[in-house]
């Protein structure tokens, strides 16, 4: 094939114009149904390591969504407990705790083991 400079920038804008159209419906669709499902639980635990808390969160009386495919969960807590950790190993000496009322998380998801919930990819807040 010969590729002119007018031809290839054609082609160019419409693989160009052709992802945006499909990302755009998928944000359309994502917008549409929320975006993300609902969970609440009454306590959830959170370690914090040089400050910055860890993305996996353990929680109790929980009541989670059927995983149906979608991407975030929002979880909103009614008491979180941080532990605040020395060093960056999760059986380090604990140097404080803090206790967080009323917070909202977003996670990517969990894995469930009796009355525990363990979320994992959460966003800090």
């Amino acid at each position: 094939m010969n590729f002119t400079p007018k031809g290839l920038l054609g082609a160019i804008a419409a693989v160009f114009i052709g992802t945006a159209t499909l990302l755009g419906a998928g944000a359309g669709t994502a917008a549409a149904s929320g975006g993300s499902h609902r969970a609440h639980c009454d306590r959830a635990e959170r370690p914090v390591w040089s400050g910055d808390p860890s993305r996996n969160i353990t929680a109790r009386g929980c009541s989670v969504p059927s995983p149906g495919g979608k991407r975030w969960y929002r979880v909103e807590v009614d008491t979180l407990v941080e532990r605040r950790h020395k060093t960056d190993y999760a059986d380090s000496p604990v140097t404080g705790t803090a206790t967080k009322h009323d917070r909202t998380v977003r996670c990517m998801g969990f894995t469930k083991s009796g009355a525990t919930v363990n979320w994992f990819g959460c966003m800090p807040y």
